[in-house]
């Protein structure tokens, strides 16, 4: 089998046969989707450990792939890095901030880190997440009859901030908070008129994957904001939102996410707001 020529055919290859490789092979996988500036500047050694596999493995995942070995596919990623820039600028600069990091334990110095560290992850979700995917997710909010949002564990605060949100402004809502257990029973009531907002990170939520589960078999569409391509949430989701948090001393952030969900919040209320104003000015 020959190789993938480009990186995006090295991603879409990676994606068709995900659900096929072995739990090892997933999380190689895994983070050659998720962090390739990672696995185009490291040393094996340095990627084993952050995939928590044996160098070995990595190699056979290239291999299986079509690649001679581990380094062909790392330069296939790097060179189009280097063409972009912007993923590899990212991926540098999280890098130093790491290095310079370390040894810090006083109070200012830990505020210090997790402020840096979210302004980096902040600067990267303009670049992240393009103009065209992000107008897609405001026109699936704005199609929907009524906003159904799901998103348990970590993602219950994102997930609460969306539901009163746009509640707040006016638009037809129903937060799946779970409580009682009721999470699928809530989701079963989704129409194909509805929108299922689904919010979930690595190691996902059951509750969360039922409802979007649930909402496919019942036709309605899925807005999910997830972390991986690979995201149990990707596949059934009719646009995908990936973000890419922060981590600082083992705690991931939820800066990115806050954000962007601030962000899909105000540019649906300016888009009705524009609506209303050009039907008062018809009437």
């Amino acid at each position: 089998m020959a190789p993938p020529e480009t990186a995006e055919a090295l991603r879409a290859q990676i994606l068709n046969v995900y659900d096929g490789l072995s739990k090892r092979m997933k999380q190689v996988a895994r983070h050659v989707l998720d962090q390739p500036d990672d696995l185009a500047f490291e040393t094996l050694s340095r990627v084993s450990q952050r995939s928590g596999v044996q160098p070995s493995a990595v190699v056979r995942f290239a291999k299986s792939l079509g690649f001679s070995g581990a380094n062909q596919m790392q330069r296939l990623i790097r060179d189009d890095l280097l063409s972009r820039r912007v993923d590899l600028a990212y991926g540098e600069r999280v890098r130093q901030f790491a290095r310079n990091a370390q040894g810090a334990s006083d109070d200012v110095g830990i505020l210090a880190e997790h402020a840096d560290a979210d302004a980096l992850a902040l600067a990267n979700l303009k670049e992240a997440i393009t103009e065209e995917t992000f107008n897609r997710a405001v026109d699936r909010l704005d199609q929907a009859d009524t906003i159904y949002v799901a998103g348990a564990r970590r993602a219950f605060p994102v997930a609460s901030y969306l539901a009163y949100s746009f509640q707040q402004i006016g638009k037809k809502t129903i937060f799946i908070d779970g409580v009682g257990g009721f999470h699928a029973q809530a989701a079963r009531t989704l129409t194909p008129d509805d929108l299922l907002l689904a919010i979930s990170y690595h190691a996902y939520a059951e509750e969360t994957i039922s409802c979007a589960t649930i909402a496919a078999e019942r036709g309605a569409p899925i807005l999910a904001i997830t972390d991986s391509a690979v995201s149990p949430l990707a596949a059934p989701a009719s646009e995908v939102l990936l973000v890419r948090e922060a981590e600082v001393r083992n705690v991931r952030s939820l800066a990115v996410s806050l954000c962007l969900a601030q962000s899909l919040v105000i540019a649906f209320a300016f888009r009705a707001t524009a609506l209303a104003s050009n039907e008062g000015m018809g009437g």
